[in-house]
Parts: structure tokens; C-alpha cells; sequence
């Protein structure tokens, strides 16, 4: 059984591994304050070029946007992020634990638009009701699109207008970088968001996610909020040297090509065989719609991840590939979407994918 379940069910990537062996027996200080660390967060800072930038090591993505959101706000303030949103479906209800209300709006493809943050703020005028102080957003979002650098300006230009902070969750955001439709640079991403991090887990680390904070605000005190909430690793070097690893020469968005070129292929495929796709995209995540014939077919062989129904007979599912997907495993996917398609069309050569 082949699995496209997710992107983060291999280890880490060898260079990775070789890296860890080769400082195993090295005695470092803890808590994130050794060379490796520093080295690691010198070298984003270089590749947004702002030295101010403060830079934390924290262990997963619920852990960081539950952290994050927690450190930014006062006990009254809400987050605002679109229905789809990671923190307002996959957390647990993290953000609602420290006491912060997710303000969830409606959707259709996993984006928040400067529009939607002023309805909600028209919504929220008093002390009756919580207080927005933050927009949050994934690039990728849940539903594999990408913000544009002209819709992250729009969002920063109106988080500035209100007084909000923007923050971007980035759990995938070496395959956004990768895509040949983004046009956001690392640049972009530190001046024009208040806080964002890079994801590790997903994206070639053992684990890990890389908070990158541009706010003083936000930043202050923020190693006390990482401590409190459990973030505070004794043997902080060990996701260091996996961030240190990952920007050099590149590796990080080398490998998120990778994964980005096989889920390409499979959209080509999709497209050649009229298999209609949920969304359109251009990262890791695919999601094609297949009937439920077609799929008990390819589920023979495939694992996917449920999207959603579409009708009585056919239903989304979520195709990711990664750093570590076999291109082979690619292919023979590829060629049962196609083997299943000419057999469709030898029984009814008008009949539904």
C-alpha cells in the first residue's frame, strides 16, 4: 500500500540525519541559547534580510499558532482566520485553551481577503463583544492555495489601518516557495508580516517549526510564553541544527521542489484524464474528485486523506506529496488513474470520471 496521506510520515531528510550523528556527542548549553541555534536563526535572518528579526525554535505547528496568538494578545482579543484555518479545525480548540476566541469566516477557497477582515471588524464595535486583534492566515492554505504578494499587502494594509497584527502560519511554506505561481519571497514574508514561521515537520525535519517574529511587540517576553506553554526544549540545539541544516545550500526549498514537481505531474494526469480537481493549485496538496467506483478502485492500492462529499456518488480527497515521496510511486499512481480512465471509456465512452 502506497501512502499520499500526508507529508510528514518519513523521518527527515539523510543530510539531516548525518547532521544530528555528527553533533550527538557535542555538549551544548539547552534551551535553544547554543551556536547551532544562533547559527540557524543568522541564517534566516539573512535570507529575509533584517537583522531584527527575533527567531525561536519551537517543537510542532499547534504548539507555535497556540503560543504565537497567546504571547500576541490580551485576555479580550480574538484571531480572525477563515473557516478552513488550521487553528479553527485541526487545534483541538489550542487557541480557544488560552483563552482567545477564533473568529471563523466562510471561505470557498482557504483565503481571507482585506474585505473579510473589515466585515468582521464592522461586527466587532464594542466592549460587548471580543476585540479582533490579529489576522490569521496559512500560505499554503488547508485547501493547497497561495496567497499572492498583492493579497498579503492588501491584509498587511488593512491590519495596519486597524491596529491588528498579521500572522502567517507557514507548516508548509517550503512548498509555497517552491510552486511556479508563487511570487512571495522570504523579503515579503518579514516585512510584511508581523510574525510567520517555517515549517520543519513538514517539510524535511525530524520535527520542528522555525517562529520568526518582525513585532517588538510580539516578540517581548516571548521566550517567558514558549516556557509557560511547554515549548522550551532542555535540548534546544537538536531543532536548531535541523533548521541549520535545512538553509544551507538551499536544501529547503530544493526539497520542496521535489514534491512540488511529482504533485505536478499527478494534476497533469488528473487533467489528461478528466478527473476535475476540487481546487486548482500548485504546491504539495492535490484534490482531485473521484466517484466512489473509481476511488474503491484506487484505495485497492493508494492510501488518500477524505476531503469532502460532493454529491451521493462522488466525493474530494486530498493527494500530498513530499520532500521524500518516490517518484515511482508517483508513477504508478499515475498510470492506475489512466488504466482506469481507458477502461471507463471502453464501457461508456460518454459515461462520468
Amino acid at each position: 500500500m502506497i501512502s499520499f496521506q500526508n507529508d510528514y510520515s518519513e523521518g527527515c531528510h539523510p543530510k539531516i540525519l548525518e547532521r544530528l550523528t555528527q553533533e550527538n556527542w557535542k555538549q551544548r548549553p539547552g534551551y535553544g541559547t547554543d551556536d547551532i541555534c544562533a547559527r540557524a536563526a543568522e541564517q534566516i535572518r539573512s535570507l529575509c534580510a533584517n537583522e531584527d528579526l527575533a527567531v525561536h525554535f519551537l517543537v510542532g505547528g499547534t504548539q507555535t499558532n497556540a503560543t504565537v496568538i497567546a504571547a500576541a494578545l490580551r485576555p479580550h482579543q480574538a484571531v480572525i482566520a477563515a473557516e478552513s484555518g488550521h487553528i479553527h479545525v485541526h487545534e483541538t480548540g489550542a487557541v480557544e485553551a488560552t483563552g482567545h476566541k477564533v473568529l471563523a469566516v466562510s471561505s470557498q477557497d482557504g483565503k481571507l481577503r482585506a474585505e473579510d477582515v473589515r466585515r468582521v471588524l464592522e461586527k466587532h464595535t464594542d466592549e460587548h463583544m471580543v476585540q479582533p486583534k490579529m489576522v490569521y492566515i496559512s500560505h499554503p492554505t488547508e485547501l493547497g492555495t497561495l496567497y499572492s504578494r498583492q493579497e498579503l499587502a492588501s491584509l498587511r494594509a488593512v491590519c495596519r489601518e486597524n491596529g491588528l497584527y498579521l500572522f502567517l502560519d507557514g507548516a508548509r511554506l517550503g512548498y509555497a516557495m517552491a510552486s511556479a505561481e508563487n511570487d512571495v519571497v522570504w523579503q515579503d514574508l518579514a516585512w510584511l508580516c508581523d510574525a510567520f514561521y517555517i515549517g520543519g515537520t513538514k517539510v524535511g525535519a525530524l520535527l520542528g517549526e522555525a517562529v520568526v517574529i518582525a513585532n517588538k511587540e510580539i516578540s517581548r517576553d516571548f521566550r517567558y510564553a514558549v516556557k509557560q506553554r511547554g515549548g522550551m526544549l532542555a535540548k534546544g540545539w537538536l531543532l536548531g541544527v535541523q533548521f541549520d541544516t535545512l538553509f544551507q545550500n538551499e536544501l529547503y526549498v530544493e526539497i520542496a521542489k521535489h514534491a512540488v514537481h511529482l504533485a505536478d505531474k499527478l494534476r497533469k494526469t488528473l487533467h489528461m484524464c478528466g478527473y476535475p480537481l476540487l481546487l486548482p493549485g500548485s504546491t504539495n496538496q492535490v484534490f482531485p474528485v473521484f466517484s466512489d467506483s473509481v476511488l474503491a478502485e484506487l484505495e485497492k492500492d493508494f492510501c488518500f486523506t477524505f476531503q469532502q462529499r460532493i454529491d451521493e456518488c462522488h466525493q474530494a480527497v486530498r493527494i500530498c506529496t513530499s520532500w521524500a515521496t518516490k517518484p515511482e510511486d508517483v508513477e504508478a499512481l499515475c498510470s492506475k488513474l489512466t488504466l482506469l480512465c481507458a477502461e471507463k471509456q471502453e464501457r461508456n465512452p460518454y459515461g462520468d470520471q
